[in-house]
């Protein structure tokens, strides 16, 4: 395989734990180095299925499996054969501000780093795993989960499925978060989940969105399933008990992982 990326360092799988590898790879998109962290189950099969987990605000690629154990909860549901072997590739966002939106910026690829580099970087650790027949799904919190299904929306090529939890669901949203000046994100177009619905309605995979019941984003989240549901797109959305945290995310994670194995 062509190495894509000037450089690519690997950390040794024998130092590792819970199955968890750590990647570094130069990137054109980002002008600098970028950050992934994998999670590769034990005998892991050829064309292995591959989910993507996008972060939110502030965090980094360690945030998934270090904040919610959720390559622990994945290792557990393959042994005990509840959903078939599966790759996890968390990202960074790209660590540009409080959180870059991944979207695609005046000088940076926020948007490409993740379907085109952390892909690539994924392939070249495991070419002997994913293949051109593996399935991608791509699925993210709060911002990670706007990153998720705006990528979801516009790569259907790419990914089979995506889900969102507690997402954001349009840019003037981030100001409950971010301290950077928005104009910085809106250097492409259908940056409203809404818009990008149904701009691409006619390509769209299987997906899905979920939110707590004491979130900030609660409403918004209720406001785009009303309007997925008046322009007649399918989709599921539910809602549980907690608010925006971990503890709430640590805790649903895996009905996303479990909604992807049924694509399988």
């Amino acid at each position: 395989m062509e190495n894509k990326f000037r450089s690519i360092e690997q950390s040794n799988p024998e130092f590792g734990t819970k199955n968890l590898r750590f990647i570094t790879v130069k990137s054109q998109n980002l002008k600098g180095r970028g950050d992934i962290c994998m999670y590769v189950p034990e005998q892991c099969p050829v064309d292995v299925p591959v989910v993507i987990l996008l972060h939110g605000v502030y965090g980094s690629a360690w945030s998934w499996p270090l904040s919610s154990g959720v390559h622990e909860q994945v290792d557990n549901a393959i042994k005990a054969g509840t959903i078939k072997p599966m790759v996890l590739l968390m990202p960074s966002d790209g660590l540009w501000g409080d959180g870059s939106g991944y979207v695609k910026h005046k000088e940076l690829n926020f948007e490409k780093w993740i379907v085109e580099d952390c892909i690539q970087a994924a392939k070249q650790v495991l070419p002997e795993n994913i293949t051109g027949k593996s399935k991608f799904f791509i699925a993210g919190l709060s911002m990670g989960g706007y990153g998720a299904m705006r990528l979801g929306i516009r790569h259907p090529e790419l990914f089979s499925a995506f889900s969102g939890l507690s997402s954001i669901t349009s840019i003037p949203e981030f100001e409950h978060f971010v301290e950077e000046n928005l104009e910085l994100y809106q250097e492409d177009k259908d940056l409203a989940l809404i818009d990008s619905f149904i701009a691409n309605r006619k390509n769209l995979q299987p997906f899905r969105f979920d939110c707590g019941k004491d979130d900030i984003l609660i409403e918004y989240n209720r406001k785009l399933h009303s309007q997925l549901l008046e322009a007649n797109i399918n989709h599921t959305y539910e809602e549980f008990e907690g608010g925006h945290s971990w503890d709430y995310w640590k805790n649903n994670i895996l009905k996303t992982i479990l909604f992807f194995n049924l694509q399988l």
